[in-house]
């Protein structure tokens, strides 16, 4: 009778051939069980899958991977099971520390830093790092619920990792601007669909107010400027993401114009213009002395101030 598995590998996949050969080979005298949960793939995930030696399983074709996350954990076999996306490797230093913690008996699961690699930079600002995740756990110790982007429920002791590159699950995350705009159209999809059926009032400020304050939380107070114009570039996509889970959803409630404009245009207008203003006093005019690119933001500003001014 052969010996229960130590460690499962559970990856959820769907048209993700070469990533996951890349990941599945990071995981190589790791693993003593590699699961499989393919999503109806048509590009030969499933072969290389099976060359890998996993065990393969199918689901039904989602938009996203959060409702299939339980049924791939429940497949494995192993007393610890480390859950993986297809675009996400291992490296030596983080597996001997995986192995060495499923010695001690009083953790039962461990939240691992996640190194983001987006458009070829890895991104150390912009609420990219480190990115915390629960993907390291015992069986039984952690559940998924269905809403995309959610948290997982936990039982027991946890641990955290340092923030270290070492110890960091690496996640080749976009590669191309094209890439984030196909997502984004498909995850906004999914979450305008989730506010619907909560029956959300949308408001003016959904469509100002919240990207204004995505953009800010990530530029500023999460210090994306410091990963230069791949910072600036990826807090403009991640405010325009906001606005387009509204936009979706504003298309699937018919809303008409005169409902949204119950809440004042100009005032929804003018506090977004506020916390921009505070966010760029404090960390362009006040902490921080100019440089080529900080100017340029800085004549962008003014641009932006006069345009409010005068519309």
């Amino acid at each position: 009778m052969k010996n229960k598995p130590l460690i499962s590998v559970v990856i959820n996949v769907r048209n993700e051939a070469e990533a996951l050969t890349k990941c599945l080979r990071s995981i190589k005298n790791f693993a003593d069980e590699i699961i499989i949960v393919d999503m109806h793939s048509t590009d030969g995930s499933d072969k290389v899958s099976k060359n890998f030696g996993a065990k393969l399983y199918q689901y039904r074709a989602m938009k996203y991977v959060e409702p299939a996350r339980n049924f791939a954990i429940s497949k494995a076999t192993g007393k610890w099971i480390l859950l993986l996306d297809p675009d996400e490797f291992l490296n030596k230093s983080l597996k001997r520390e995986l192995l060495s913690i499923t010695k001690r008996t009083s953790v039962d699961f461990v939240k691992i830093p996640r190194k983001n690699i987006i458009f070829g930079k890895w991104m150390r600002h912009s609420n990219c790092w480190p990115d915390y995740l629960i993907r390291f756990f015992k069986k039984g110790s952690v559940t998924w619920k269905k809403e995309i982007h959610s948290q997982p429920m936990t039982k027991g002791n946890g641990l955290t990792l340092l923030d270290s590159e070492k110890l960091a699950i690496r996640h080749n995350n976009y590669s191309t601007v094209s890439q984030f705009i196909i997502r984004a159209m498909r995850y906004s999809g999914v979450q305008a669909d989730e506010l619907k059926a909560e029956d959300y009032k949308i408001k003016t400020s959904d469509f100002i107010l919240k990207p204004v304050q995505e953009f800010n939380s990530r530029f500023f107070f999460a210090e994306g400027y410091k990963d230069g114009f791949h910072g600036l570039v990826f807090s403009v996509l991640q405010a325009f993401a906001i606005a387009l889970i509204y936009i979706r959803l504003w298309e699937k409630q018919g809303v008409s114009d005169k409902a949204i404009l119950k809440e004042s245009f100009v005032s929804a207008s003018q506090e977004a213009t506020y916390e921009y203003s505070y966010w760029f006093t404090k960390y362009f005019r006040e902490e921080y002395s100019p440089n080529p690119f900080k100017i340029g933001l800085i004549k962008i500003r003014h641009i932006f101030d006069y345009l409010t001014k005068n519309l």
